[in-house]
């Protein structure tokens, strides 16, 4: 349901984004949907336990939690750059023909 919703979220973006941004609107876009995409991942915890309980299995370390939670993030970031990616492409081909 999260990639769902970011994939909606990252198609509106390349929608909306100006593209006389460029490179730099696409990866900014990017790095916004990524950490949105990490928060929500943090916050629901590991397996949907609590913080604290995701954080004990992860020895009380904030590091190890959130490196795993980037990892995840990382994995499952395929779908919404792709959303991201299409809408700008398509805006860029039709405005050099």
């Amino acid at each position: 349901m999260l990639i769902a919703g970011i994939s909606v979220a990252a198609l509106v973006t390349g929608i909306l984004l100006p593209l006389r941004w460029g490179v730099y609107g696409f990866v900014g876009g990017a790095a916004v949907l990524f950490l949105i995409q990490v928060g929500i991942n943090s916050a629901g915890g590991f397996a949907g336990a609590s913080f604290e309980e995701s954080l004990l299995l992860f020895n009380g370390s904030y590091l190890s939690y959130f490196g795993f939670n980037l990892q995840i993030s990382y994995r499952a970031f395929a779908a919404p750059l792709l959303a991201l990616a299409l809408p700008i492409i398509y805006r860029l081909s039709l405005r050099r023909n």
